[in-house]
């Protein structure tokens, strides 16, 4: 949900870095043929991402949360020469639809690996050898949102990025009733406590949490 009001989400929209047409083919396949397509991230945040991958001059970059690609596209777009990101997924149908338009991407199909199965445990295996991480980005299930910063920020450089997208959870934040509303709370708050990192919440669509590791 984006709690943005419409006019001023066109406006911003209308202002922000154009796309290739193969976005606009992607978002509107997903919102054809894939269950929930709102977790699927839009043009400003999209522009967002590749914007922070590029300032950050990042090159191994780690998201959990595929989809349908579009987010890993974006984060592909920014990234510096020879830099790779590694994805994490359990949905083959929707990761089947990102590997579709990964490989008609020239900025990504050589950039962007797909760990297909449970995110924590292939998390964790990928993150004993992978070096340090320059940018991180969590889209995925609420519940494990603590586990993965857990496991992602020791193992990021100093300075490094971490991204976590839906912290404003539609504006349930505010009054907390079911599961996943309690477990962004919970997240917002370690993030917001967590002396590594300086952090600002934004409300960029359903709210983005930007941590910069000290």
């Amino acid at each position: 949900m984006n709690l943005v009001l419409e006019g001023l989400e066109d406006y911003c929209r209308a202002h922000t870095g154009k796309l290739d047409e193969l976005y606009e083919r992607l978002r509107v396949e997903t919102y054809a043929n894939v269950k929930s397509p709102q977790m699927q991230v839009g043009q400003i945040e999209g522009r967002f991402l590749k914007l922070l991958a590029q300032l950050s001059g990042a090159r191994k970059v780690v998201e959990v949360g595929t989809f349908t690609g579009y987010s890993g596209l974006s984060i592909a777009e920014g990234l510096s020469e020879g830099g790779e990101l590694h994805t994490f997924d359990i949905d083959p149908i929707a990761t089947a639809i990102a590997k579709r338009y990964w490989d008609e991407a020239w900025w990504a199909k050589d950039k962007i690996t797909l760990h297909l199965g449970d995110a924590r445990a292939l998390l964790a295996e990928y993150l004993v050898s992978s070096g340090p991480i320059d940018m991180a980005f969590i889209d995925a299930d609420k519940g494990g949102y603590i586990t993965y910063w857990d496991a992602i920020l020791p193992v990021m450089r100093p300075g490094g990025l971490i991204v976590a997208d839906n912290v404003l959870w539609s504006g349930h934040v505010l009054a907390p009733q079911h599961e996943d509303d309690h477990h962004i709370v919970a997240f917002n708050q370690h993030v917001a406590a967590d002396s590594r990192v300086e952090a600002v919440m934004l409300s960029v669509r359903d709210g983005m949490f930007l941590a910069r590791k000290k």
